[in-house]
């Protein structure tokens, strides 16, 4: 591919190695491990709390959360804390379907009002489950176009409030600054399957594209190379797409 294209169009044919069977263990493990350091850095999260989902919730009552894809459970321990410290009462459900990322979630100091399940989102909807917010994080660049409208199917049949889809959003400068950044994280697959993930990645133009046949989904871009996937159904939410 020459530099001018590079970034130019989604690589939907490159494979994250966290994402095959037989990826090394150990390196899955560092790579878990390491999460919480990269998501803290680069996706956002405190900011699509504080912004997005603390607004959803109410502090008189029992909130609930879905985290589909949880992975190895440095996201939904976040919201899990910031909703304490907020005064705020929210359970939250973390959904992964690897075993591999479950037992390595459910491996780390349990906290109260969070629990992981082995799960897909389909069988939250046919258990009939709703929660006041859903979320995932890095998760749309890995799904195919079957995949991806699942999700979206599932998460509005899961949801009461709002619904938060986190991703990379592909840009050069996005992938410089990652390339680089994650050079003192060795050992594990966050630098080259981080890249990867990129290449797979959406621009915000894209992600308007493949939701406008589906009323009411939103693309937000209010962070560097993060897009936000919302379905907000608080009366008065509604918007064009653009925050």
């Amino acid at each position: 591919m020459s530099r001018r294209g590079f970034l130019a169009v989604r690589d939907l044919e490159a494979i994250e190695e966290m994402d095959r069977p037989d990826c090394d263990p150990e390196r899955l493990t560092r790579t878990y491990a390491q999460f919480g350091i990269v998501n803290a850095a680069v996706s956002g999260l405190r900011r699509t709390y504080t912004s997005l989902l603390r607004p959803a919730f109410s502090p008189d009552r029992t909130n609930t959360l879905l985290d589909i894809g949880s992975g190895g459970g440095d996201v939904p321990r976040a919201l899990t804390r910031w909703a304490r410290l907020d005064g705020l009462t929210l359970e939250v459900t973390a959904i992964d379907p690897d075993e591999r990322a479950h037992d390595y979630a459910v491996s780390r100091p349990s906290l109260p009002g969070l629990s992981f399940r082995r799960a897909l989102s389909s069988e939250l909807v046919a258990q009939g489950e709703v929660f006041d917010a859903v979320v995932s994080n890095h998760v749309l660049h890995h799904l195919d176009r079957a995949a991806f409208t699942a999700l979206l199917d599932d998460s509005d049949r899961l949801t009461r409030r709002i619904a938060v889809h986190s991703d990379i959003a592909r840009h050069p400068v996005g992938y410089g600054l990652f390339s680089v950044g994650t050079l003192p994280l060795p050992g594990s697959y966050i630098r080259r399957d981080g890249l990867t993930s990129i290449r797979r990645s959406y621009t915000p133009a894209e992600l308007r594209a493949a939701v406008a046949d589906r009323p009411g989904w939103q693309v937000r871009t209010a962070m560097p190379f993060i897009n936000h996937l919302v379905l907000d159904r608080r009366d008065g939410h509604g918007g064009s797409g653009h925050a």
